[in-house]
């Protein structure tokens, strides 16, 4: 792969091989940086489990202090006074069968999805279309709730949901560089505290293999697990 100019110039502000204390690997993150817009952080860790185990999965969701940077657009569906609840608490998009119907004409113009449990029988009709756009809402995640109102306010207010890829990494965005240091590593230390917590009881030896952080245009810097 061909990498331009800036990148190339970031990869000789540090060691690629070394691994930093996470204050250090935020300045670094922050000083390579270089795109003309206001790039997304993000942290990738490589664990030690078996994907392809179920008793392994490692998933689960997590309100960032400082939020994620960016304005996520709330589909929720809902009837009634349900549907009420989701419209004051701001959600983006309230509906049902009419939803249902603008979605498998094509329409994604959302970020995430939320449901009652009473219109999961419906929304198992899109299922094939959200699922691969991870907008398929899930008792898991905290997205399929009769608490519409608290669902959309964490959501708003900067909650994310990390899982296990088949390669057993973890990606997920922690906020973007305008943020500055103090706040990403907020944001950081509560996403890694959750990861350290969702420890499969099936996992067997070193769970956090490594972990590094990137921008969106940036390189990776490794950090030091320890810290």
């Amino acid at each position: 792969m061909k990498r331009g100019k800036k990148y190339l110039e970031s990869l000789k502000l540090y060691d690629p091989s070394k691994a930093y204390e996470l204050p250090e690997v935020m300045r670094l993150v922050l000083e390579t940086a270089k795109a003309n817009f206001d790039e997304t952080i993000e942290m990738h860790v490589r664990l030690g489990v078996d994907p392809k185990h179920a008793d392994q999965q490692v998933r689960g969701v997590v309100v960032l202090p400082n939020g994620t940077g960016k304005k996520v657009r709330v589909l929720v569906f809902a009837k009634g006074e349900k549907a009420d609840e989701a419209e004051k608490a701001g959600a983006d998009y309230v509906g049902a069968e009419d939803l249902i119907s603008k979605i498998q004409g094509g329409w994604f113009d959302f970020d995430a999805c939320i449901a009652t449990p009473d219109m999961m029988g419906m929304v198992g009709r899109i299922a094939r279309l959200l699922g691969p756009k991870g907008l398929m809402p899930n008792p898991k995640s905290g997205t399929v709730t009769m608490d519409v109102a608290k669902a959309v306010a964490d959501i708003k207010a900067g909650k994310v949901e990390y899982r296990l890829d088949k390669t057993a990494i973890i990606h997920c965005p922690i906020g973007k560089k305008s943020f500055g240091a103090e706040k990403l590593i907020e944001n950081y230390t509560t996403l890694f505290e959750a990861i350290v917590k969702a420890k499969p009881a099936a996992a067997k030896g070193q769970y956090i293999r490594s972990v590094s952080i990137t921008s969106t245009m940036g390189p990776g810097i490794k950090v030091a697990v320890r810290s």
